[in-house]
């Protein structure tokens, strides 16, 4: 079984070819005209989808030693995602797969992130899933493939929503996740105790309240002093906020496994490439006695393996789509 994978949900044009045998390629053309905006502006995304999708489509089938021929059946996002986005890729996928006879497997852009952890491993259903990203953070209790149980999700912001809002309060550059990140590790994170919202309660986040509390500390210094501040104390600050994120994601996930003991614990989404989120759940998986699953940071972020593997599992179900009546949608 070869399963040619697409995904243009969002920023990233991707193509791969995941085989019975495993990944065969994963090929991304990242988009960097949107740092100028600070934020993706959906527009463009869309332009930048077009001009490459074509041609990483083909580097993916060259690395993979294939002919388009050769394919058994093409996965593609279908959403969540940007709406224009999403409909590059479809249409794309659409055409491919009907001028090569194929059939078409739509892919759940959220579901995909989970799976990006078959790329490497197996975890053992049921197993707890902590997905993490800047549109979602919730968490899943899988069953068996496709057979989700969603616990608890945000009530407002999502954990990558919230670093990458903090980060342009304090000025840093866009993303702001991953920039973040690596300038937490050379903070203190008990610098500023910031709030942890929704700690005792149940597996429902939310992240606002965060945010908003790092804009009033940034607006209580004193603004002749302010940017000297910054400039001594931001990696103190950023620190403090992912000691802050992860604190809850972690209790929270804690609760979940010991609510529902299972084996394994599996991390999804882009924010699963945090440092110090990796670090507190590779602890936690050895206090509870779990096998913990992190993809590897290439598959944490938007990436067309997680698409193609997920279609390979629903190629073995025998579960396609049909390609007149497949659709993109938004939101979840």
């Amino acid at each position: 079984m070869k399963i040619l994978g697409i995904e243009s949900s969002c920023d990233e044009t991707a193509a791969a070819v995941y085989t019975g045998e495993g990944l065969r390629s994963n090929v991304i053309a990242s988009q960097t005209i949107h740092r100028t905006f600070g934020g993706v502006v959906p527009e463009l995304a869309s332009r930048a989808h077009q001009q490459s999708i074509m041609e990483v489509t083909r580097q993916a089938l060259d690395e993979a030693g294939l002919q388009p021929d050769d394919l058994d059946a093409i996965a593609v996002t279908n959403g969540p995602g940007l709406m224009g986005a999403l409909l590059v890729g479809l249409c794309f996928a659409k055409g491919l797969a009907m001028s090569l006879g194929k059939p078409l497997i739509g892919v759940n852009h959220i579901d995909a992130h989970i799976y990006a952890n078959f790329i490497e491993s197996r975890p053992a259903y049921p197993f707890i899933s902590l997905i993490v990203s800047g549109g979602h953070t919730r968490l899943v209790l899988v069953k068996g493939f496709m057979d989700h149980e969603l616990l608890g999700d945000t009530r407002d912001d999502a954990a990558g929503e919230a670093f990458d809002k903090t980060a342009k309060i304090l000025g840093l550059p866009y993303p702001g996740g991953p920039v973040m990140d690596a300038r937490a590790r050379e903070g203190d994170p008990d610098f500023v105790k910031f709030p942890r919202a929704l700690l005792s309660e149940g597996y429902e986040f939310s992240f606002s309240g965060l945010k908003t509390s790092v804009l009033y500390h940034v607006e209580g210094v004193p603004e002749a002093g302010r940017a000297t501040y910054l400039q001594e104390h931001t990696n103190d600050l950023c620190a403090s906020v992912s000691q802050a994120i992860t604190d809850v994601l972690t209790r929270k996930t804690r609760r979940a496994l010991k609510a529902y003991g299972v084996g394994d614990l599996v991390l999804a989404g882009g924010v699963s490439a945090n440092s110090m989120l990796r670090a507190k759940m590779q602890a936690l998986g050895v206090e509870m006695g779990v096998t913990v699953h992190i993809p590897k940071p290439v598959y944490c972020t938007d990436n067309a393996a997680m698409i193609a593997v997920t279609g390979y599992f629903h190629a073995l179900d025998g579960h396609f789509d049909d390609i007149a009546t497949l659709e993109p949608f938004a939101s979840t």
